[in-house]
């Protein structure tokens, strides 16, 4: 997450719109479904920006943020924070343009999901049984539903059609076609007043190898014309919420097969649940900040050793929660930030991998992520197929020096005998660890008091955030 008043100040202005008309209903399904995932402070937000919206209108009023501070009796930073889990949970869409030094905003509300788009979702409805339990999410699920009508099929249908009521007059007509193109001309910057539906959470990460499942599924029979776009989006869906690699999806779509060899999304989404209940003794997964896969994690178990705690912090850390801890707490930079998206996203780094060249960079440039930098060290991990936080310590240590050619912007430098100077530049702690490198070795002993005690500082931070 940014610095917020980097992208907000208080004197920042905004208009609350609506993507067509919200109800009553609508306020009860935010209420009881979406608030145990978002929390208060989001419904808080998002109630108060409908309320702006008069009855019955699209827009509201042009207002500061500084007003909507007052309104909410909160800071501007609980109002950023909540506007993005808006965003991503699909209630909020925002919008932005700059005149000279000014800044406006639009924050477009999205009506909710129906009850049945809700409790048919696959993820939004897993996350929320995981939240609030069997009992209530039955009982949810009882308040949003009622028995279903009684059956036709021994009734006659007797309704009339259009034309067994209305007929068209021809006679009488008068030409009004001018009248009307006028009348299209007025209305091309208006909007009529309406419900517009939503569209389900759809996870548009390209990174899950279908290639991959259709080469597994190759003595199967499955034809690929079963992937349909719905089986795809649900496959995509599925391995974001449960964790499943296309090597593991394979079992799970054959589970899914019907007798016309088409893949059932209902079945797949059985399938699928059962398959990480199983593999996680009943759980099921919650809404959490991204940290290094499991199955990639160096230290699985509850650490014991000084060492294995730092592994188990790089491996259950997220790469922003870790900026912020660096920087003692406060939030980091919308540039740090942009760089860790592009790691984690375009270059499909791990976070535990991109946790470690943080920290590597970090105290290397004096506490600055300098991008050009970072990214060509990326590239060579991403080549070297770098998965784990041990694989990224290790190959660090190895290419140390390649690294330190590419700080000073002598890639093709050479040293004539061939040996490694001893340096006195900062380097991280794990560095010390590796006892086949004398070079390493030397490096940690020549170290200067302020950044051994910079180092116990990080030490004991991390100590107390672990407990």
């Amino acid at each position: 997450m940014s610095q917020y008043w980097q992208d907000l100040l208080p004197v920042d202005r905004y208009q609350a719109a609506v993507n067509g008309l919200l109800t009553d209903y609508d306020r009860k399904i935010i209420t009881f479904l979406y608030q145990p995932l978002i929390g208060t402070s989001c419904i808080s937000l998002y109630m108060t920006l409908w309320a702006e919206v008069e009855e019955n209108r699209l827009w509201s009023g042009l207002n500061s943020h500084h007003s909507l501070m007052n309104f909410m009796n909160c800071n501007l930073k609980e109002i950023y924070e909540a506007r993005l889990k808006l965003e991503g949970i699909g209630l909020l869409k925002t919008y932005m343009k700059k005149e000279d030094e000014n800044r406006f905003f639009i924050y477009e509300l999205q009506s909710p999901l129906s009850p049945d788009q809700f409790f048919l979702d696959g993820m939004l409805n897993v996350y929320l049984f995981r939240k609030i339990g069997k009992g209530q999410y039955a009982r949810l699920k009882r308040f949003f539903s009622d028995k279903k009508l009684p059956e036709t099929s021994e009734y006659v249908s007797i309704t009339k059609e259009f034309p067994d009521v209305f007929m068209s007059d021809h006679h009488s007509a008068i030409r009004t076609s001018y009248e009307m193109k006028q009348e299209e001309i007025d209305e091309e910057n208006t909007k009529f007043i309406g419900r517009n539906g939503q569209t389900s959470i759809q996870i548009q990460d390209n990174s899950f190898d279908f290639e991959l499942l259709y080469a597994g599924l190759h003595d199967s029979l499955l034809s690929k014309k079963a992937f349909t776009q719905k089986a795809k989006d649900a496959i995509k869906n599925l391995s974001f919420l449960y964790g499943i690699d296309a090597i593991q999806m394979k079992n799970i779509v054959i589970a899914a097969i019907n007798h016309t060899d088409e893949i059932d999304i209902e079945e797949l989404r059985i399938a699928a649940r059962d398959w990480y209940q199983f593999q996680h003794n009943d759980l099921l997964p919650s809404l959490v900040d991204r940290i290094q896969p499991q199955k990639h994690q160096s230290q699985a178990a509850e650490p014991m050793t000084k060492e294995e705690e730092l592994l188990y912090y790089l491996d259950h850390t997220s790469p922003r929660q870790l900026l912020k801890d660096i920087s003692g707490g406060a939030e980091p930079s919308k540039a740090d930030l942009q760089i860790i998206e592009e790691l984690m996203f375009s270059q499909k780094l791990l976070p535990g991998v991109i946790n470690v060249l943080i920290q590597y960079v970090m105290l290397k440039t004096d506490m600055k992520l300098t991008k050009g930098y970072i990214e060509k060290i990326a590239g060579q991990w991403v080549r070297k197929n770098v998965r784990t936080v041990k694989d990224a310590m290790n190959l660090a240590k190895k290419e140390h020096q390649q690294y330190l050619e590419w700080a000073q912007g002598n890639k093709n430098k050479k040293t004539k005998n061939n040996k490694k100077a001893i340096r006195t530049e900062k380097i991280p702690e794990w560095f010390g660890k590796d006892q086949n490198s004398k070079d390493t070795t030397a490096q940690a002993g020549s170290e200067s008091a302020e950044f051994l005690k910079l180092k116990q500082e990080l030490e004991e931070e991390i100590k107390n955030l672990r407990k």
